[in-house]
């Protein structure tokens, strides 16, 4: 159900100017999908969406180049997520561990307390094995829909 969302938020604002929260949850029950405004809200910002001008001057909510760029990469170069008490081990094709495990820092994640990245393997040590699960679970629904 929340791949089916995230894919219908991404499809509707790349078809449709859409400047508030409201205005999306509407076009979603369109299309049969329930969602609340707390629901978007973490939909809007694990999608890297952001509020800025179209080509028209109108304030929309857009995904960045960077958002898509980074996501595509991350999906490339992760080949399988496993964790074991409070760390996650993500294995990488080779040489791509290092840029990948970047890429990870640059986002905010709920319980991480650092990550390490050989060159084809990236630990990343979290307060509890609660949060491992929450974020092994988060990056294999990210990376392998539907698995």
């Amino acid at each position: 159900m929340k791949n089916r969302r995230l894919e219908a938020i991404l499809e509707i604002i790349s078809e449709t100017p859409v400047s508030t929260q409201e205005h999306l949850i509407k076009l979603l029950e369109e299309r049969d999908i329930k969602a609340t405004q707390a629901t978007l809200s973490r939909d809007i910002q694990q999608l890297s969406l952001v509020k800025a001008k179209d080509e028209n001057g109108i304030y929309r909510y857009m995904q960045t180049a960077a958002g898509i760029a980074e996501k595509s990469f991350f999906a490339e170069a992760v080949l399988s997520v496993d964790y074991a008490l409070n760390t996650i081990v993500l294995k990488c094709r080779a040489g791509m561990a290092q840029g990948t495990c970047a890429a990870i820092d640059a986002v905010t994640h709920p319980g991480v307390v650092g990550t390490i990245a050989g060159d084809d393997t990236i630990f990343i040590l979290v307060r509890t094995e609660a949060d491992a699960k929450k974020l092994s679970k988060k990056f294999r629904s990210e990376l392998f829909p539907g698995k």
